[in-house]
Order: C-alpha cells, then structure tokens, then sequence
C-alpha cells in the first residue's frame, strides 16, 4: 500500500473513530437527539476543508454512531446521508474558509425534520405536518448552527495553524 493511501485510510478511521466518540459524549449529556440536537461530532464536518479523508471518515463516524446508539432505521439512512453530503459540500467549497459549515447546516436542517416526523413519528396533534416540519428545520437548523457553524469553525479556525502537519497533502 502506498504512503498516500496509508495516510488516507488512517485520516479517515481517525476521524470515524473520533465522530463516535463525541456522538456518545454528547448522548450522554442529552444534546445528541430530539428538536434540538447539539452533537459535538457535527462540528468535525468542516474537516473537508482540509483532507478528502474526512468524508469517508465522517460517513462511516455516523452511520456508526447511529447504529450504536440504537437510532431508527431511516435515522441510520438518511441522517447519514445528510451528513455525507454536507461533508461533501464542504469538500466542494473547501476553497473558502468561511463557507465550510453551510453545506452541513443545510443538509440536517432539509433532511432531518424529515427523519423526526417520519421515521420518529414525532409530530404536534392537530398541527400539519408542514408546520410540524417547518418547526423542526428550525430547531434542528439552530443545533447544526451551534455543532458546525459555531464549534466547527472555531475547530478549523484552531487547526489551521497546523493544516500541513495534520493533514499532509494527499
């Protein structure tokens, strides 16, 4: 194997590894579920922005983190989903620093009111479901703005100085 698919595969199982581990800090704490979610592990998806790495890292980070955590069947699917396209999106605007958490905070806050209402059932009596859904792009919007927009830029912000020896060029 050569050394650039070596630093690929163990950039990616770190981060994996490390999107878990936050995923139950944050379960533990009671932030990782429900209207509002606060998972720490949301704010490693500016990590694009730096190594391609991440977005296989952080696909596999969350559909673990999913599955350990007992999440339902269309939580596993598509919250990982949203969290592979805002990794991809990241990856796509990775040219502007300032852009890195706006493709996660859209894609769990478009995808996951979704999950709450259908794979959840979690719904307000004799409310619509647009309403209902509305409300949850909101609160579930403000927890991805606190993971990514917030921790993760002041994440980036703190590893930039080291970009080159964490994140050798692949």
């Amino acid at each position: 194997m050569k050394k650039k698919e070596t630093v690929f595969l163990t950039q990616a199982a770190m981060i994996a590894a490390i999107y878990v581990v936050l995923t139950f800090i944050a379960n533990a704490f009671g932030l990782a579920n429900y209207a509002i979610q606060v998972r720490f592990s949301e704010a490693l998806t500016i990590l694009p922005y730096f190594t391609p790495a991440a977005i296989p890292g952080l696909f596999i980070g969350c559909l673990l983190s999913n599955l350990l955590t007992g999440c339902a069947l269309p939580d596993i699917v598509f919250g990982t989903l949203a969290t592979l396209l805002g990794a991809l999106g990241t990856y796509a605007l990775h040219r502007w620093k300032w852009c890195a958490p706006i493709t996660p905070i859209l894609s769990n806050a478009i995808i996951v009111p979704l999950v709450l209402i259908y794979g959840y059932g979690m719904t307000i009596e004799g409310v619509s479901t647009a309403y209902c859904y509305g409300y949850y792009f909101l609160t579930v919007g403000a927890g991805e703005i606190i993971s990514c927009g917030v921790l993760g830029m002041i994440l980036l912000l703190s590893l930039e100085k080291y970009r080159t020896r964490l994140f050798p060029a692949l």
